[in-house]
């Protein structure tokens, strides 16, 4: 495996892997990698010739009142655990060498940067497009790899690759679960033992309110249904809950082909998110 950090010398190994027409799996990563960062590389591992992962804190998806310099950062470990998992190349940029210029231009994310989790984090989502389209025309990925867990940012990256016609296929890892359902976060360890009872009812939720709309097509008794049970099952509280046409994270209407339903709540103090994504016509 290797490591680089300029621009420069990943342009060389690109270029030597297209000229070889191997096909490029590219898995972007902030660092400090857990599981489901490993499951994204394992999948491109097998479906890839090559598989490139980024390691980059990028301080444009940072708001004022986020510590962009305490955010964990690993390298040495990183690489080990990269390396387990098949990856070839590590592209590990400093700030300087990701942003050497600012001419102005900035990528704007959207009404859907305006809801679920960006609602609190003004900005956050411009800075993910755009480190994550400057990813896009360095690797000039085959295939990129994102993990289901956060939905928003997957939802507004496909919108991006569909509008702006990025030559590349995007490929969503489904959620890693614990064996009761929930979804595995390095948030969990915060839960203490009664609360870590009560969390795989998230999942028990998003799943009746799924069963519930493919049944009926109704979305406001499918969330009533879901936040019931959470209320019956847990002292939690909800900070959102919606079902959205995917990708666009709009309201739901007759033509909405595929459905997002996120939530994000509270178990004590820790904030857990989940989500699935489903076809309507799966309920047919």
């Amino acid at each position: 495996m290797k490591v680089v950090t300029t621009i420069q010398a990943l342009t060389a190994e690109i270029q030597a892997r297209k000229r070889d027409q191997q096909s490029i799996g590219l898995v972007p990563t902030m660092g400090y990698l857990h599981e489901g960062h490993l499951t994204l590389a394992k999948t491109a591992r097998a479906e890839n010739d090559v598989v490139v992962m980024s390691i980059f804190v990028n301080p444009t998806q940072f708001g004022p009142n986020e510590d962009f310099e305490s955010y964990p950062r690993d390298l040495p470990q990183d690489t080990e655990l990269a390396a387990s998992a098949g990856v070839d190349i590590i592209f590990a940029p400093s700030v300087e060498e990701m942003y050497p210029y600012d001419g102005g231009i900035r990528i704007h994310a959207g009404e859907q940067a305006t809801i679920l989790c960006g609602a609190s984090r003004p900005g956050h989502f411009d800075g993910v497009l755009q480190v994550v389209s400057k990813l896009f025309h360095l690797v000039q990925p085959t295939k990129a790899y994102f993990g289901q867990k956060d939905a928003q940012q997957v939802a507004l990256i496909a919108t991006m690759v569909r509008d702006f016609n990025y030559p590349l296929e995007m490929r969503v890892v489904p959620i890693v679960r614990e064996e009761d359902g929930l979804a595995k976060s390095s948030r969990n360890v915060y839960l203490n033992e009664a609360e870590r009872l009560e969390a795989p009812a998230i999942y028990e939720a998003l799943q009746l309110a799924r069963d519930s709309f493919l049944t009926n097509g109704d979305a406001e008794n499918a969330l009533m249904k879901a936040k019931a049970h959470i209320a019956a099952k847990t002292h939690g509280k909800i900070d959102y809950m919606e079902l959205l046409a995917y990708p666009d994270l709009t309201p739901v209407t007759a033509n909405t082909e595929q459905v997002l339903l996120a939530t994000a709540v509270y178990i004590g103090s820790t904030r857990l998110i989940d989500n699935c994504i489903f076809n309507v016509k799966e309920g047919l």
